[in-house]
Formats: C-alpha cells, structure tokens, sequence
C-alpha cells in the first residue's frame, strides 16, 4: 500500500471523527510502528494537517473542519479518474486486477456527493471484443519492461503462427485492442489484433525497436487498415446524416464542405473496406462522389445485397 493510500484512509478517519492513532494504521495495513508514525507526521508536517492529539480519547483530531487533501475536493480531477475506470470497463479491461484496484482506490477517496458525480457517468461503446486477460497483461509487461514478447497468433484467415515481437504501441480501435509492433517473422512492423493472440510470453531479450523507427503510417489514412493513402473519397450525405456528420471527426487530414444536398466529406484512404462499411452504414443519405472505382465498388455490393433479399436491381 502507497503512503498516499495510508494518509487518505487517516484523514477519512479524522474526518469521521474516530479519533485514530498510530495503532489503527498498524491494524489497517499491517504496518511497522514507526512506519505509522512517520505516515502521520508526514500528513501534519507536509501535508499541513490541523493535527492535535487528545489524550483521554487518545488519538487524534482536526482543529478545523475546513481542511481537504490534495485533489480530495476536486470534481474535476474525481470525474476524471472515474471516467478512466469506466472506459477501461468499456474498452474490454473491466476483468483486469489493476482495474478492479483503481476502482477500489477511487472509493475508499470519495465522500458521498462525489460518488454520486461518478456513478452518474455512463460509457457505451459496441462491438467490445473479448481477449485473454494473461495476454494483455504480457503485452503491458513487456512494454514496462521493453523486452520482447512471444505470441501464438490467428490471421483473418484462421492461418496459425507464432512470432517473436517487440510491442510499440497499444492502440484500441472502435473497441478492438491492436499492437502495433515490428515482427521478426516478417522483419517487418505490423499490427496484429489482440483478440487473435491466444498465447503471450515475455522473453529476456530486450527489444531493440522504437516508436521513432516506426514509419509513421498510423494516421496518414482513413480506419485502422494503415499505409498509404491510395485516394481521397469524397462523400455526399443528406438528411439526418449530414447534420450527424458535420459534426463528426473521422480523420485528421478530412476536409468537410456544405453543399445544397448537405455536407461533403473528403478524406484519405489507404484501404476499401471500412470506408465502404460506414458509406453503407448511411444507407440512401449518402452517395459517393468519387473516386469512380469506389463508386462501383459500393454499386456492387449494394447489388450483391439486394440479391441476398431477392430483390430486383
């Protein structure tokens, strides 16, 4: 347990008006005597706690009522704290040891009124994929540690290998956690996606590979499917999708213009198939515009589709 910890649990004891000494500290966290004694003189002395000690009570007390500790009431700072636990819950980490403790932690910090301010934050996300918690932790593991990490790892076509990686980033993606990473296998840098990694082993050999020596090809293009942009889509939507997307960031480099139907996106696209998933998404209040090739290829699909309900083109 941190000193920061300790000294919360004291002065809600103060707060509360327990009269607490040294020995409960001791009990509480199985502390050293002296170990408890410097906690409390550490909250008196640098924390500048209005500390007295009543002797027929024998423990102490606050000589006013209006002192706080650091961050203790801060909105702000709990809101934000609370919001981290919760998108870790959202994000697929909710089963994680360090989760679970942070939001231990949080608690034993609130009063009620703050409590209320975090239980009144909801987040949602869909699509949440489920991955192996000891994989996660091997991944985070070995980029503490900035050693190499040994995966037995699925491709989208069910094609099994194990590689030896070194992790650069963890990035989550719509709710799906990657790693971005250079392969020896390939020798190479890659992103393999989490939920396909069925086994992760941290090895002694430390990595040798930075985010620096990473070609920076994360953002240069519209989804996770990165590279080089191949072309710039521009898109037309209408009706309620245009007062939904106006006001939406869906690349950095994207560039949205009004136009008598409504709103023109256009942005870069390194790869076809999630651009087609979310045109497709907007149903008949989207239309591209170009480049021709994506064009036909959304005319095809949507043909492909009105085939599945046996519907005439």
């Amino acid at each position: 347990m941190s000193i920061l910890e300790r000294v919360y649990f004291f002065h809600q004891q103060l707060k509360n008006n327990r009269y607490p000494n040294a020995k409960d500290l001791v009990e509480e966290f199985e502390l050293s005597l002296p170990t408890a004694r410097r906690d409390i003189a550490y909250l008196r002395d640098r924390l500048l706690a209005p500390l007295e000690f009543d002797r027929k009570k024998n423990g102490f007390y606050y000589t006013t009522d209006d002192f706080a500790l650091p961050f203790e009431e801060s909105p702000k700072i709990l809101f934000l704290l609370g919001l981290l636990g919760k998108i870790g819950e959202e994000a697929g980490l909710g089963g994680l040891d360090e989760i679970r403790s942070l939001e231990h932690r949080l608690g034993s910090m609130l009063t009620p009124e703050y409590r209320r301010l975090i239980d009144a934050i909801h987040c949602q996300w869909i699509e949440v994929e489920s991955f192996d918690k000891k994989v996660f932790q091997a991944v985070v593991e070995s980029v503490a540690r900035s050693m190499q990490l040994e995966i037995s790892y699925r491709s989208s076509r069910g094609r099994e290998s194990v590689r030896t990686i070194e992790v650069l980033q963890l990035v989550n993606y719509q709710g799906r956690w990657y790693l971005l990473a250079y392969c020896s296998l390939r020798h190479d840098f890659r992103l393999f996606h989490m939920a396909r990694i069925s086994r992760a082993e941290v090895l002694t050999n430390p990595a040798e590979k930075s985010i620096a020596d990473c070609p920076n090809t994360m953002d240069q293009a519209f989804g996770i499917f990165q590279g080089e942009p191949l072309y710039t889509a521009e898109i037309l939507f209408s009706s309620t999708a245009a007062e939904l997307v106006r006001r939406q960031y869906w690349h950095k480099d994207q560039e949205i213009s009004e136009s008598d139907q409504g709103v023109i996106l256009r942005l870069p696209v390194s790869d076809d198939r999630e651009i087609m998933m979310k045109i497709l998404q907007y149903g008949s209040m989207v239309r591209v515009l170009g480049p021709e090739e994506l064009r036909q290829k959304i005319i095809a699909e949507i043909s492909n589709m009105g085939k599945r309900y046996q519907i005439p083109s």
